[in-house]
């Protein structure tokens, strides 16, 4: 695939899916902008001489905004959006405080929707663009344990299908990638939290995790981004509004 000529935007691109799909983008000729809280990570992601690091927070709308402008000044207009940065904790809802609530349905949610909004100031009136929100398998059922993620990843799949509704025709598609567990450093996390709330080693922890996938392993980040490039790749025009599964099964 030849992506020469196309600036991507990618948030939470400095590790995990992001940085997998980044990398991706990168190696097949599109110059891409990858954003983050953390700097040290983002530069380090950077060194590939076609990621271009920019630290902003999903939350902080003024801050998104001025990168994506900086961004657009210094390597054109977008074509290819990837709204990726979020966060995946799991409480019970008796034990979910309004600002917990908050936090994951901003980060999630709040953050796609102006990543999403600041990428289309530049794609409206392009013929052809792409948009992928990275979403969960959580996104089309309900995850036990995690019902503010699960509540923020069904919004996130409503947004993109209302957006390809918005947008059908214009050249722009959108849609969402639904994985199952992936092997990244959020994984690694909830796998210590998982060990430690439910008095389990974190090998046992992991197994849980990996049991949810039908398949029975952990989903990679270069699998998920083989797909974000499918859906950038020739012959993907028709495919709008869609969540697609990545995760050994039927969810």
């Amino acid at each position: 695939m030849d992506l020469t000529g196309h600036h991507a935007l990618v948030t939470g691109g400095g590790s995990g899916i992001g940085l997998a799909i980044a990398r991706a983008m990168g190696n097949a000729g599109a110059e891409v902008t990858i954003t983050g809280r953390r700097a040290a990570a983002l530069e380090e992601a950077a060194a590939h001489p076609r990621l271009h690091a920019a630290v902003a927070d999903v939350l902080d709308e003024a801050a998104l905004d001025a990168a994506v402008d900086a961004a657009v000044a210094a390597r054109g207009p977008l074509s290819i959006c990837i709204a990726n940065a979020g966060i995946a904790e799991g409480r019970a809802l008796h034990k979910t405080d309004l600002a917990e609530w908050r936090r994951m349905l901003g980060t999630n949610l709040d953050g796609a929707f102006l990543t999403i909004r600041a990428a289309l100031r530049t794609m409206r009136g392009r013929d052809w663009g792409r948009v992928i929100a990275v979403a969960s398998v959580a996104g089309l059922k309900g995850l036990k344990g995690a019902p503010a993620y699960t509540a923020s990843k069904h919004g996130m799949v409503g947004l993109v299908r209302g957006l390809a509704a918005d947008y059908a025709g214009s050249g722009i598609t959108f849609n969402a990638l639904c994985p199952g567990y992936v092997a990244t450093e959020i994984v690694t996390r909830n796998t210590a939290a998982i060990s430690a709330r439910a008095g389990v080693s974190q090998a046992e922890a992991e197994a849980m995790m990996v049991q949810v996938n039908p398949h029975k392993r952990l989903v990679t980040a270069e699998e998920v981004a083989a797909a974000a490039m499918w859906l950038c790749g020739p012959g993907s025009g028709s495919v709008n509004g869609q969540a697609i599964e990545i995760s050994g099964g039927q969810a």
